[in-house]
């Protein structure tokens, strides 16, 4: 599996940005791999589940259900999963919310925000995608400096499976551009000055010229949950 990522990496190195470097990719992956797929979806939109869809119908699409969503978010979930050819499968943390509290403090977000994402997002979505060879992101190089070099495919040496990155080449405008173009969903917290959006306690407006990614974990030193790095 590590080869095949590491050849795909090389053989889509030149790919063209935007829409025909994304269909190349994703032509691959139906081919190579079929449903051993799954797509990871924040449900800041719809975008990436419908480009897939065009290859996969009806493809895994994981959520990961923190417990700690926006309401937008989930009214965006459940607009997806009832208008879309696709499979949303809701990854859980091994503890609710309350469990966390009884566990760790309340508000664990706030006192050590890597731990939070490591219970609520990272172990689920390690755990889950044990049940499939490749995982699609919708990870994008204009998102801020730890994105910038983000390759169409990569191997994925912490989950042991090939990644596909189809909209790395893509602009924040294109996304929306294609979402309006194709009446795909958006959460509405995106016209809203959200975006990037995650969970609703570590999440904060941007302000015009910042970085789309400055309104995550405003105040503390990440940038990162942990999902990508």
């Amino acid at each position: 599996m590590r080869a095949v990522a590491e050849r795909a990496e090389a053989r889509f190195a030149d790919q063209p940005a935007g829409p025909d470097g994304t269909r190349a990719v994703l032509a691959w992956v139906a081919e190579e791999f079929g449903y051993r797929t799954a797509v990871a979806c924040s449900m800041a939109d719809a975008v990436l589940p419908h480009v897939v869809a065009q290859h996969l119908p009806w493809v895994d699409t994981l959520f990961l259900e923190t417990g700690y969503h926006f309401a937008e978010t989930i009214g965006t979930r459940d607009a997806v999963e009832s208008s879309m050819e696709l499979t949303i499968v809701d990854v859980m943390p091994r503890q609710s919310v309350a469990e966390q509290d009884a566990e760790h403090g309340k508000d664990l977000f706030a006192r050590d925000p890597g731990l939070c994402c490591h219970l609520r997002k990272v172990e689920p979505l390690t755990r889950t995608l044990g049940e499939y060879e490749v995982w699609i992101t919708g990870v994008r190089r204009d998102e801020g400096p730890t994105r910038a070099e983000t390759p169409l495919v990569t191997w994925d040496e912490k989950n042991q499976l090939v990644k596909v990155n189809p909209l790395a080449g893509w602009t924040f405008d294109e996304v929306l551009a294609y979402a309006d173009e194709h009446d795909v969903i958006v959460n509405p917290l995106v016209n809203d000055g959200y975006p990037s959006i995650g969970c609703a306690p570590c999440t904060r407006r941007v302000a015009p010229g910042e970085d789309p990614r400055a309104g995550r974990w405003a105040g503390v030193d990440k940038t990162e949950c942990g999902l990508h790095t």
